[in-house]
This record gives C-alpha cells, sequence and structure tokens, in this order.
C-alpha cells in the first residue's frame, strides 16, 4: 500500500511540474513564428508543438489521465491523434473552422470535468469527442505551418502523432502502474487543475 502511495504521489507531482510550468506566455510555435522550411524543422516544430502551447499540453495530459483511470482501451487514444492530424491538413488546405480556440479552451475544461466526475465510460462515448476536439486542436497546430512546403508538413505531421502519443501512451502506463484509480485523490486533483486550466483559457479568449 505504501508504495503504491509513493507511486500515486510521483505521477501527480510529475503531472503537475508540467502543468504549472507550462505557461501561456511560451510561443505556440517553436520556429519562432516562421514556417519551416526543411524537413528537420518541420519535424522539431511537430515535436515541440503539443509540448509548448499551454492548452495542447494540459489537454493532452488530461486525456492520459482519463483514459488511465477509466481503462478504455488504447486503441480508442488513436481517435485524437489521428483526428489532429487531419485538422492539421484542413488547416493548410484553407478551409476554415468556427470556434476553434474556444474549442480547445473547452476541452481542456471539459476533459478536467471528466476526471472530477469520476466515472466509467464506454471507449466509443470517449472516442467520438476525442476525435472532435483532435480535429481542432489539429486545426491550431496547422496554423504553424501555414505556407510551408509538402515535406515539412509531412514531417511535422510525423512528429504530432510522435510526441503525442509518446506522452498519452506514457501517462497512461505510468498511471496505471501507480495504481491510480478513477475518482483518487490523484485523478480528482488532476480533474481540478485541468478545469481550472480550461475555464482560464476560456476567460482569456
Amino acid at each position: 500500500m505504501q508504495k503504491n502511495n509513493i507511486g500515486q504521489r510521483g505521477a501527480i507531482l510529475g503531472v503537475g511540474t508540467l502543468l504549472f510550468t507550462a505557461t501561456q506566455a511560451l510561443s505556440h510555435h517553436p520556429m519562432g513564428g516562421a514556417a519551416p522550411a526543411t524537413l528537420m524543422q518541420g519535424l522539431l516544430s511537430g515535436l515541440g508543438h503539443p509540448v509548448i502551447g499551454f492548452d495542447h499540453l494540459a489537454f493532452i495530459l488530461a486525456v492520459g489521465f482519463v483514459a488511465a483511470t477509466t481503462k478504455l482501451p488504447l486503441a480508442v487514444l488513436l481517435s485524437f491523434v489521428a483526428a489532429s492530424a487531419i485538422g492539421v491538413l484542413v488547416c493548410t488546405a484553407g478551409w476554415a473552422l468556427p470556434f476553434v480556440e474556444s474549442l480547445v479552451a473547452l476541452s481542456v475544461l471539459l476533459a478536467g470535468v471528466l476526471l472530477l466526475w469520476g466515472g466509467t465510460m464506454s471507449g466509443v462515448t470517449v472516442a467520438l469527442p476525442l476525435a472532435l476536439f483532435g480535429l481542432f486542436h489539429g486545426y491550431a497546430f496547422g496554423e504553424a505551418v501555414l505556407g510551408a512546403e509538402a515535406t515539412p508538413v509531412i514531417a511535422y505531421l510525423a512528429g504530432l502523432a510522435i510526441i503525442q502519443s509518446l506522452m498519452i501512451y506514457g501517462l497512461v502506463f505510468a498511471l496505471r502502474a501507480a495504481g491510480v484509480l478513477a475518482g483518487s485523490v490523484a485523478s480528482r486533483l488532476a480533474g481540478a487543475g485541468a478545469s481550472l486550466a480550461g475555464a482560464a483559457l476560456l476567460i482569456g479568449i
């Protein structure tokens, strides 16, 4: 039991550190505002974008908590990663999506509410909203590569898929290994943090 508690405390501290050291003052663009021009720049931009964007980071961490504590099939998480790639392509194709910033912020808030609720959900129940929110997160990601050539855009998509998958799956495995359950103190603290972050993002829009 003591070992399990230590693991849960470690999970809380690790996620808390990521959430509270990331700030909105950080750029949403790893290349400093310029579209990537090479394959390597595209890859690095894709790897960095979800980490330095506070709203994206908070949502990904919250999703990891939801997936870990509700025992969702890990394949369900691919709905977010795949939809975010589609969102990038929608953005770079020049198609407009409404209320992108508001829906990205709302996704963080709702993920926090799910954690605070602490209930169980089916894979389909979670996969559909994950895909929807992934589309809007991806659209926001796509703004970083507007005007870029095909090669850096493809590399950017690869970087996004790699980093998002590593973050979500890594957190899921760590939390499950630590024995963090739905409705636990760790889960509710993460939910409270995500809810507050989402509310702050919505107010700041």
